[in-house]
């Protein structure tokens, strides 16, 4: 039965309706508020422990206004009674339980009492609570449920400074919990399925190339699919979105060397799927050339990744560096092949890319502007 037919019929049994307020009226918090308005001004509260509304406190009449007018879900609970109040925008969250105006909040939701009770006894001691996509099985449909809710209990006080009640601000987010859970089943089905296309590249490309290339040039092409597969791993894990840059770098370089080698330092930032490509295959051409000419070859190297933001919003420009350390002396290569485009693509696959050939070991400096890193963008020319 809706609210409004419960309302008829609850007039049609003798109840008082209370004429609607005018401005000058002293029950002027009363006026307007939707159906749930309608509902509060037919209500008989001379048999609440609330009383008539002619006398109410002042602090209680002007949150009633407040919860009314307002368009967001909202409950009062007010008194130690825990009597409710809400407003038309909560009466979806209730589903098919009765008009609960004038009802203890315990009553309302009794089925749950047991996991939202401490919450609202926290409240009335003067704890505010701010939860999100909290769980809660309910019964507001004839059967059990889980759902979830992001909502606040604010403490009010009355005109003694005492806590008189809470405010329960609520929006449902069952909806959106299930489709985020839904999509990390997809994601994850995504990636396997991914992983095991991968592979069968690599064995149609062994298969096929094997009497036409050499061994060292499959390898390569091997390994720099692995790193285009860390990387979609790691855009999967972030809903192909964005992803942390140390994340990004981690996740492509585990499969060179102990991590221990590698020192990261640098503040947090979020990169675009592009760059994520990007970078993963630019890192991973690094790491190649390290192990093969520079200070992963040795026991004792490492490599030094830094990176800084430097200046604001639309200017900001990403710095980053990668230094070798305790290695050979770094040698210019003898032929430039498919992984110095990729090295010399940077960060965004379109240049800014310097490498310096020391004494102390290869010391390579990228930049890119933060917000074609952050969007994803590429560079200039790409359509």
């Amino acid at each position: 039965m809706s609210a409004k037919a419960e309302l008829d019929g609850a007039l049609g049994s003798g109840q008082t309706l209370i004429a609607p307020a005018g401005p000058n009226d002293a029950l002027h918090f009363l006026r307007g508020g939707g159906e749930m308005g309608r509902v509060v001004r037919a209500y008989d509260w001379g048999d609440s422990p609330l009383g008539s509304p002619q006398t109410w406190p002042q602090s209680l009449r002007t949150v009633v206004g407040l919860v009314l007018a307002s368009p967001f879900p909202k409950c009062l609970v007010w008194g130690k009674e825990m009597i409710a109040i809400y407003n038309d925008a909560f009466v979806p969250i209730l589903g098919k339980k009765p008009v609960s105006i004038g009802r203890s909040f315990r009553t309302i939701w009794s089925e749950a009492w047991e996991t939202i009770g401490p919450i609202a006894e926290r409240a009335f001691a003067g704890e505010a609570t701010f939860v999100e996509d909290f769980p809660l099985v309910v019964s507001r449909n004839d059967f059990p449920e889980q759902t979830y809710f992001t909502f606040s209990y604010t403490p009010l006080l009355d005109e003694n400074g005492e806590i008189a009640g809470f405010m329960d601000t609520v929006i449902e987010t069952t909806g959106k919990v299930e489709a985020e859970a839904r999509l990390r089943v997809l994601n994850a089905e995504l990636g396997h399925r991914m992983k095991n296309t991968q592979a069968i590249v690599q064995a149609i490309a062994r298969q096929t190339l094997r009497e036409v290339v050499d061994e060292d040039s499959l390898n390569a092409f091997t390994e720099r699919l692995m790193a285009l597969s860390s990387a979609h791993e790691i855009l999967l894990r972030q809903s192909w979105e964005s992803a942390p840059l140390r994340a990004v770098m981690e996740n492509v370089l585990k499969h060179h060397v102990g991590a221990e080698r590698f020192d990261f330092a640098g503040p947090d930032v979020v990169v675009g799927p592009k760059a994520v490509l990007s970078i993963s295959l630019m890192l991973h051409e690094m790491a190649t050339n390290a192990i093969k000419h520079g200070a992963m070859s040795v026991p004792e190297g490492g490599v030094e990744i830094r990176w800084v933001t430097q200046g604001e919003g639309g200017n900001a420009i990403l710095h980053l560096s990668w230094t070798e350390r305790n290695g050979p002396p770094a040698c210019p290569p003898k032929r430039h092949g498919f992984g110095s485009r990729l090295i010399s693509g940077g960060l965004i696959g379109a240049g800014r890319a310097r490498l310096q050939f020391l004494e102390t070991g290869l010391v390579g400096n990228f930049e890119a502007p933060l917000d074609w890193l952050s969007a994803g963008k590429t560079g200039a020319g790409e359509v």
